[in-house]
């Protein structure tokens, strides 16, 4: 066991900006990255062209490469290894980890991010990064003139959509049902579209291509029948999963399992534990806001120890 000023849990944007904040504030932060996962998902993206400072673009697992050298720099330790526990209730708050044992510390950064939710093909797996995509916003460029397919109903699918309509040269819906589930002036938007066509009653059970994809498989919902549509680009918009399963039960989260933080502060119902990236934010999931928030979360952080420490100070000279 080995005790710590500060724990961040998870790395990618939120968790490695956060670290880089506190490293250089001198709280010797821990960064437990995960054995697979470090980076967060970009690590599964190919170009990242929208983060400020790299105006040629900058790949998703150099991006997140340099963020963690930069936090190493001021002093950061970087555990490559996965929390399996955690215990956030007491004062000294308690990270379990698969094979390096147990952190103990002041405070706690949650940064452990979001999943997007997957259709599971093997095609999708196979392709993800190579004409898969789950971010219309960091992905949608690369596809300048190319027939594009959005998968899914609501309104991330449908803001995904009239997205890529302005590089595609064509987005086809596909939707299970007859009928979006998306606002009425999103879908108002999108059937005025003339880029935007609809594959109603419709699910993708594969995805085309050796080296990149060259279509989809399309099931109908009621009939059964198949048929194939080519494109060179199919986004995933079927929802996020907030990676929030270890803390459920600890700190307060809403209906969808994203942590709750008393806005504008990183702040979580419990003293000493703050939030950062897309664990917290089911709105914007982009790099720069995940890493905004990391920075925020450090500050907080720091704050909270600071006031430790005074206290601390106090009860020692009246003692």
């Amino acid at each position: 066991m080995s005790d710590h000023r500060l724990v961040i849990v998870g790395s990618g944007p939120a968790g490695y900006t956060a670290a880089i904040y506190a490293a250089r504030a001198g709280l010797d932060p821990v960064v437990i990255a995960g054995a697979v996962t470090a980076g967060g998902s970009l690590v599964n993206t190919t170009e990242v062209e929208n983060f400020p400072g790299f105006p040629d673009g900058v790949l998703g697992p150099d991006l997140m490469d340099r963020m963690r050298d930069q936090a190493e720099r001021f002093g950061a330790q970087v555990v490559y290894d996965d929390v399996v526990a955690l215990d956030l209730t007491g004062p000294s708050k308690q990270a379990v980890t698969a094979d390096s044992g147990i952190y103990t510390a002041h405070a706690v950064v949650l940064a452990t991010g979001s999943e997007y939710r997957k259709l599971g093909l093997d095609g999708e797996r196979r392709l993800a990064g190579h004409g898969v995509s789950y971010c219309a916003t960091c992905d949608g460029a690369l596809f300048r003139g190319k027939a594009l397919i959005v998968v899914g109903g609501g309104d991330s699918a449908v803001g995904e959509a009239l997205f890529l309509s302005r590089f595609g040269s064509s987005v086809t819906v596909v939707h299970r049902r007859g009928e979006l589930r998306a606002s009425a002036i999103l879908t108002e938007r999108a059937a005025t579209e003339p880029k935007i066509g609809f594959a109603w009653h419709s699910a993708v059970t594969d995805i085309l291509g050796d080296q990149s994809v060259t279509g989809v498989e399309l099931t109908d919902t009621r009939t059964g029948a198949t048929r194939s549509i080519a494109a060179a680009g199919v986004f995933v918009a079927i929802g996020h999963e907030p990676r929030s399963e270890l803390v459920v039960g600890q700190v307060a989260t809403d209906a969808e399992g994203y942590i709750l933080t008393d806005h504008p502060s990183t702040r979580t119902d419990l003293p000493g534990v703050f939030a950062a990236g897309d664990v917290v934010d089911h709105v914007y999931r982009q790099a720069i806001t995940a890493a905004a928030s990391g920075c925020r979360a450090a500050l907080d952080a720091q704050d909270y120890l600071g006031s430790l420490r005074s206290e601390a100070a106090i009860a020692a000279s009246s003692a």
